[in-house]
């Protein structure tokens, strides 16, 4: 049986070598070295000490003798995207759709291989059902990986149709069914007894920042009852939209 080709993975640019070392010193437990910090993110000492000083010179790195910690840049960061981040502009939207379908719903981005799933909302009769916060979802198997990979501009696509070890083709089909209907819908893929759909936000054509997903028992899931959630999560992500691009706080709320 042939083996299919690998797909080649792309040199570290720079902002990748920094970006990977910021990361690092962040989810530390505790300061830590440098040689720890170059071995963990996979740098030659040397190159991840001279990163680390323009690091510690613009303020996103502290170092404390022989140790890294966070800096003033980060916190900086970390305070304003408590209020600004997407999680913030997103929640009311999630509790609205929630509260209008019964359903639980959870808020996706895009990442390397799948859809991470950064908030949910669950209702109290639906704790039975794994909410997968903070999990990354691949796109064979969920309705948000699908709708956020079907929002893409074709060249995109492609790239994440050639990185599948297998069933590109079926996935190839599903996607242009997302893209000519506009939502994905999933039944028992992952879960026999869960369904979802799922609808891409994107505030300009071929580039979706998000998705939000409705989750439920699959028997709710039919009929009359699936045309009611898709209407109630067509209404909310476009209220993101217009949440994403206004220029003044609250607007589209």
């Amino acid at each position: 049986m042939p083996v299919a080709p690998r797909t080649a993975t792309p040199p570290r640019s720079a902002v990748d070598k920094a970006l990977d070392l910021v990361e690092a010193v962040s989810r530390a437990p505790h300061p830590v070295r440098l040689t720890d910090l170059a071995a963990e993110v996979g740098l030659h000492r040397a190159t991840a000490y001279r990163i680390l000083l323009d690091l510690v010179r613009r303020g996103w790195v502290l170092r404390a003798g022989d140790r890294y910690l966070p800096g003033a840049a980060v916190l900086r960061m970390s305070a304003s995207a408590a209020g600004n981040s997407l999680t913030a502009l997103a929640r009311p939207v999630l509790e609205r759709l929630s509260a209008a379908t019964s359903m639980m719903v959870n808020l996706q981005v895009l990442e390397e291989g799948g859809a991470r799933v950064i908030d949910v909302v669950r209702p109290e009769r639906l704790a039975m059902i794994s909410h997968l916060r903070g999990e990354l979802l691949p796109v064979r198997r969920f309705a948000g990986p699908l709708a956020l990979v079907a929002a893409l501009e074709p060249e995109a696509r492609k790239r994440w149709l050639d990185g599948l070890p297998e069933d590109a083709e079926d996935v190839a089909r599903e996607l242009a069914e997302v893209e000519r209907t506009g939502v994905a819908v999933e039944h028992g893929r992952n879960d026999k007894l869960v369904a979802s759909v799922s609808r891409a936000v994107v505030p300009a054509p071929g580039a979706p920042v998000c998705a939000l997903t409705v989750v439920g028992p699959d028997a709710e899931f039919d009929g009359p009852e699936l045309a009611s959630v898709e209407r109630e999560l067509r209404a909310a992500t476009d209220e993101l939209v217009t949440a994403l691009i206004a220029d003044t706080p609250g607007a589209g709320r």
